[in-house]
């Protein structure tokens, strides 16, 4: 990025990755870069009319793309038509308005649930589109997909720069916490703050065997700007730890009941089922642009997330 002057609009700026790139555009800033961070406060992205009028104030030169309808499993498996239209209507918007107002660059955010649910691993960008996604969550995953598509269409019928990241298992602060809805590090989180105040071991469903890559959100938000400032491409990029820093989810259990000094340590319910034993991505594009790129220890990364939401229980979104 030159030294021009960019307004970078930041949809679901006040979500987990929304808060990390706060951050992290403090510890790297640029003169030239105004970040204007939205909340659904802001208007309604569903709305084509909304957002257009959220664009034609702030007039931005770049945006990035985190607003979406999010869910748990339960929550997706009851209402896929809905995640469906919601995410259709709130991406086709925002990329409709930049194209309109002419903005340089859009970098947009998927998720690994849009790839192929029979595929091989490591999982990698040229995959998406190989087969349908896991049946629990198709209407979120192929909203997603179709940024992907819409990125392609806009480059190729208007020579707009829009692309996207696939960000595997990402946690820290400002996360949703919540017990039921919530994914697999924050879930724990919050069920070990609960057993520490009880004085019981953590427990944790299934076997403790399947396989995750997670990212620290302010990582993840490195990685953006990056994507922002630097990566050329339409086709999307995989952020992602490396292969061999893939956890089991008995082990991030057993880190975070660490975190919180557990006296009863955890303990494994079998009786509940595993999920996908292992959903491996490789970083290979990324590695070959960032070969350098530290990633904070999960170790480390765990404890910060308790840490923050030891301080901010009470108004963290659980």
């Amino acid at each position: 990025m030159s030294s021009e002057r960019k307004i970078i609009l930041v949809t679901g700026g006040s979500g987990l990755v929304g808060q990390a790139i706060k951050q992290a555009k403090q510890q790297d800033p640029r003169e030239n870069e105004t970040f204007i961070f939205l909340s659904s406060k802001d208007g309604d992205l569903k709305d084509p009319a909304a957002t257009q009028r959220i664009f034609e104030r702030y007039k931005p030169t770049h945006v990035i793309h985190l607003a979406a309808m999010v869910g748990g499993l339960f929550n997706n498996m009851k209402h896929n038509l809905d995640f469906l239209r919601n995410n259709i209507l709130i991406n086709d918007n925002v990329l409709q308005s930049s194209y309109k107002m002419g903005v340089k660059k859009v970098v947009s955010c998927l998720s690994t649930c849009v790839f192929p649910d029979q595929t091989s691993y490591p999982i990698d960008e040229t995959m998406i589109h190989n087969g349908p996604p896991h049946p629990s969550n198709f209407g979120y995953s192929y909203a997603k997909r179709l940024i992907d598509v819409q990125n392609h269409a806009y480059h190729q019928q208007h020579g707009c720069h829009f692309t996207a990241v696939i960000p595997t298992n990402v946690f820290g602060a400002c996360d949703n916490f919540s017990l039921e809805d919530g994914h697999v590090i924050p879930g724990l989180i919050h069920k070990a703050y609960i057993a520490k105040k009880e004085g019981k071991p953590l427990v944790v469903y299934g076997s403790g065997k399947p396989l995750r890559q997670f990212i620290y959100s302010i990582d993840l938000a490195k990685l953006f700007l990056f994507v922002l400032r630097e990566y050329e491409e339409i086709d999307p990029i995989i952020l992602s730890v490396d292969e061999s820093s893939e956890v089991s989810i008995g082990q991030v259990a057993q880190m975070i009941a660490d975190a919180f000094q557990l006296e009863h340590g955890i303990v494994l319910d079998t009786t509940k089922s595993d999920g996908q034993y292992k959903k491996t991505a490789s970083n290979k594009k990324l590695r070959s642009y960032l070969p350098d790129f530290q990633f904070m220890p999960l170790k480390d990364a765990i404890e910060r997330t308790v840490q923050w939401f030891n301080l901010n229980y009470n108004t963290a979104r659980k």
